[in-house]
């Protein structure tokens, strides 16, 4: 990865580092919240959905902002919006109100989301957005892990005081965007993709984000009241959920470039096992604490690095000019399954217990390794047609001489001629040129060493 792409990316992912610190914990603070006030696991779970509500939203309708007014305008507002419903979020504690900031602040956080994922895609080739995305990734749970420790930090300081700090926290990321010199990826017309289209395009990438959708949301909103239930405190449930998150960083890097490296169908494979495994382990094993807090790190590892791997699948089939379309409509998807895991995982656990949070991630597991499975016998991964080999390097004039048989043959193949002279280029049987070819248009519009007519070389005038 070139050091001048890495600098083009450096203002987004400082600034979602930043908003995402707050916006980590927010998820945990809300649950923990609610719960401290005597509110039922379902009326939890259908306040933390509105957050995904809005993710939903916003997934629909916010590229058309993005698309007018460019990427570091787009941030700011959705940014600023975020501060303004965290700040009003710490004004009082109810549920209805709550629903209706947190359906808001879904829409704006979305709306970031967007911005930086479409950056990332712009800027980077099919080689290097398992690497890009990783890092994207890294700096969101980074900053989850900072901010689930926070929980801890801020109670002692007053019920209001953690959402003053998320809100300060998503106003100063602005800063990146405005004030870090940058070269913003180039906003193409946007070609139409709709949902049909694209679960047409890629049904491996939208799985994956629907499935990653239904697991990351389970893990923030829903892993915290397991962690209560089986008799950990505040504090504790709040650097368990950092493992959680730490884990999802640590390991985004390496899975990304696993993913640029190895078809990404296998890896979505694996990973779907791991979160199949990891559940089947964290239910039946007897796990003391560091045992929890290893099991928990491998699975934030695997279910978080689920999107950012379908991501990058669906971007290697997505058509030109609709990578902005293309990423809205896998956000849409994520945002549909976070929205309908909590009110889904939640009656279960009222059912099961506080386990039934791992029945749901397993059962989960074994349907993505399920659906990755047969679409990978439906469409196996392509086979290169022939091997590299090195060949000699040509001039451009060289290259015109280097005729073959295979070509000639060709050639008249194509044109059914019997003279090899009208099938081939007259300079292939013509006689060695002694000097440059002439500057006719072909060689103008194509070769870049060769200048045009009436353009200067090492101070001399090139004849018309």
């Amino acid at each position: 990865m070139s050091r001048h792409l890495l600098f083009m990316v450096l203002a987004p992912l400082l600034g979602l580092f930043i908003l995402a610190i707050g916006n980590g914990s927010l998820a945990t603070l809300t649950t923990l919240r609610l719960d401290s006030a005597g509110y039922s696991p379902q009326v939890i779970g259908w306040v933390s959905s509105a957050y995904f509500i809005g993710l939903a939203l916003g997934a629909l309708f916010n590229d058309r902002l993005l698309l007018a007014i460019g990427h570091i305008r787009a941030y700011g507002s959705f940014a600023s919006l975020v501060a303004v419903t965290v700040l009003l979020q710490g004004l009082f504690v109810d549920p209805v109100g709550w629903f209706v900031f947190r359906l808001i602040g879904g829409w704006a956080t979305v709306g970031v989301f967007l911005v930086i994922e479409s950056w990332l895609l712009a800027a980077g080739e099919a080689k290097s957005r398992g690497r890009l995305l990783a890092l994207y990734m890294i700096a969101m749970y980074g900053a989850g892990v900072v901010g689930q420790l926070m929980l801890g930090v801020t109670q002692s300081m007053g019920s209001t005081a953690p959402f003053m700090i998320i809100g300060m926290l998503a106003a100063l990321s602005v800063l990146p965007m405005a004030m870090i010199p940058r070269v913003t990826p180039l906003l193409e017309k946007a070609e139409p993709l709709s949902p049909l289209r694209l679960i047409t395009l890629t049904p491996t990438g939208v799985m994956g984000s629907f499935g990653s959708g239904l697991a990351v949301a389970a893990i923030y909103t829903l892993l915290p009241l397991y962690l209560q239930g089986i008799g950990h405190g505040v504090d504790r449930v709040g650097q368990l959920m950092a493992v959680v998150v730490l884990g999802a960083m640590l390991l985004q890097y390496p899975v990304g470039r696993w993913s640029d490296r190895h078809d990404r169908q296998m890896v979505l494979i694996l990973m779907g096992a791991a979160c199949a495994l990891i559940s089947a382990g964290i239910l039946w094993l007897p796990l003391g604490g560091w045992g929890l807090a290893a099991l928990l790190f491998l699975l934030g590892g695997g279910v978080f690095s689920l999107y950012p791997v379908a991501v990058g699948h669906a971007a290697d089939r997505a058509p030109a000019g609709a990578l902005v379309r293309m990423s809205q409509g896998l956000l849409l998807i994520n945002a549909i399954g976070s929205t309908l895991s909590p009110p889904v995982i939640s009656p279960v656990m009222s059912v099961l217990g506080d386990e039934g949070l791992f029945w749901c991630l397993g059962v989960l597991g074994v349907g993505l390794v399920g659906f990755f499975g047969w679409r990978r016998s439906v469409r196996p991964a392509p086979v290169p047609v022939a091997p590299f080999s090195p060949t000699t390097p040509l001039s451009a004039v060289g290259a015109e001489l280097a005729v073959t048989d295979e070509w000639v043959q060709g050639a008249l193949e194509h044109e059914h001629v019997e003279d090899l002279s009208h099938a081939v280029p007259d300079v292939a049987v013509a006689e060695p040129l002694v000097g440059p070819p002439p500057p006719d248009e072909a060689h103008i519009a194509y070769y870049e060493d060769e200048p045009a007519a009436g353009m200067e070389r090492n101070g001399s005038k090139v004849a018309t």
